[in-house]
């Protein structure tokens, strides 16, 4: 049982973690030199808060697969949403600060904002306290949503191809 619900919680900080060592460099140089809201948190606060927010969405994921007696036909809705809300989590950092989409990013978290909703919704009759696991979570979305939208409406990317 505990093996189970360690690899539930650390599953979410593999991606975390990739996204992180492919991008690292882009924070002190190009994300340093974009245009970003005054009510942005600070740099040294996001690693703290997405271990605290990987863990806990993990640990729920955990107790949803285990009330539903493990990966089976009533966990393909409920776990499937958490996988592909995953996925999308794990493709914004590579978006956003590896190919510097900043549109796509924004698309990306948009859609991810959704199925974490959707999510939530699938959770709530399985385990009602995995659902409310994935309340940080959905509050930091909203901050980061909101982030990334005025970090792409202030800072217009560059169309290839145009000349000044």
């Amino acid at each position: 049982m505990w093996a189970h619900a360690f690899g539930f919680s650390a599953l979410p900080h593999i991606g975390g973690i990739l996204g992180w060592l492919l991008t690292r460099k882009e924070v002190p140089t190009w994300f340093e030199s974009l245009k970003k809201p005054s009510w942005r948190p600070p740099n040294k606060m996001f690693p703290v808060v997405w271990t605290t927010l990987y863990t806990g969405m993990g640990y729920a994921s955990y107790l949803v697969w285990n009330d539903l007696g493990g990966f089976n036909s009533k966990a393909v809705i409920p776990l499937g949403l958490y996988g592909a809300q995953l996925a999308l989590n794990w493709a914004w950092t590579p978006l956003f600060f590896g190919a510097h989409k900043l549109k796509l990013a924004l698309v990306d978290i948009l859609c991810l904002y959704g199925l974490v909703l959707g999510t939530m919704y699938s959770w709530y009759p399985i385990n009602k306290m995995a659902t409310m696991l994935m309340v940080p979570y959905l509050a930091w979305l909203t901050l980061a949503s909101s982030l990334t939208f005025c970090i792409w409406r202030d800072n217009p990317e560059e169309e290839k191809g145009k000349s000044d």
